[in-house]
């Protein structure tokens, strides 16, 4: 019924209690998973999921934040990324978010490898033909632009791809649905202090919707502060329920609809 479209099922808080986690999916009627791949060094692991349980997906590619780990060349992106059950590129993208405090007192220009990596993954996906899973965090007019500057139109030549965790604001995820994106909500639509983001969930359009937990992180209410997982996905499509005037079932029916209609390899591939 629910499809959790971004999880971290390798991470070891989440692998070490999977039978357990699998249970509470399958009692809040949570029926699929994308599998979410943030280093090359972690791509085994989430793959192994994928094609080891067949409502698991994954993707690959490495999280705009880490550091010190292997860079990837677009030829090793796509190699892994035409794998069965690798349905996506990331997550990528960018993240500027407090950069005196967390990266060492850098500047914006200091990034650069960060958007150098990006586009890396941006490359990947369009020769491939999969979608990407966008990571931004205060970086939302260099992510536009880069993917601008790299072909992205939402037309038929383009990748596409999914805004996960949606944090912005109205106007970028409206330039995000412009270039043909779909744009994705966590847990953080249940807090209280998130009714800015609510004001934009109420606006994008039902056939652009996702839902996810992003879990381990993002805990929705009345879970905030504990370990996520993606049992806890049905909260956060029942808040986007009571936004739209409509069931949690309709919002499962088109939130799960959207991610077949985005991540076409799901319902293409073998298993």
């Amino acid at each position: 019924m629910f499809t959790d479209s971004h999880c971290h099922l390798s991470f070891p808080e989440l692998f070490s209690n999977l039978s357990e986690i699998r249970d509470k999916m399958t009692a809040a009627q949570v029926s699929r998973a994308l599998c979410i791949c943030t280093t090359m060094e972690e791509f085994e692991g989430v793959h192994l999921l994928a094609t080891s349980y067949d409502n698991f997906w994954s993707t690959v590619g490495v999280h705009p934040d880490n550091e010190d780990i292997h860079e990837p060349t677009v030829d090793e992106l796509i190699a892994k990324a035409v794998l069965p059950r690798v349905v996506a590129i990331g997550e990528t993208g960018l993240d500027y978010f407090q950069m005196e405090e967390r990266k060492g007192g850098r500047t914006i220009v200091d990034m650069e490898w960060q958007r150098e990596r990006f586009r890396t993954h941006i490359r990947a996906a369009r020769r491939v033909q999969l979608p990407m899973v966008i990571h931004t965090r205060s970086s939302s007019d260099d992510t536009v632009r880069i993917l601008k500057e790299e072909g992205e139109r939402g037309d038929s030549d383009s990748a596409g791809g999914v805004f996960h965790c949606f944090t912005e604001s109205q106007s970028v995820a409206k330039a995000a649905l412009d270039l043909g994106f779909y744009i994705s909500f966590s847990g953080i639509l249940t807090f209280k202090s998130a009714q800015d983001l609510r004001d934009v969930a109420s606006w994008v359009p039902l056939d652009r919707l996702l839902i996810e937990t992003d879990s381990p992180y993002l805990a929705p209410v009345p879970h905030r502060g504990k370990t996520n997982n993606p049992s806890n996905v049905p909260y956060v499509a029942q808040t986007i329920a009571n936004l739209r005037g409509i069931s949690v079932q309709e919002v499962a029916e088109l939130t799960s609809q959207n991610f077949d209609q985005l991540f076409t390899k799901v319902t293409t591939a073998s298993p």
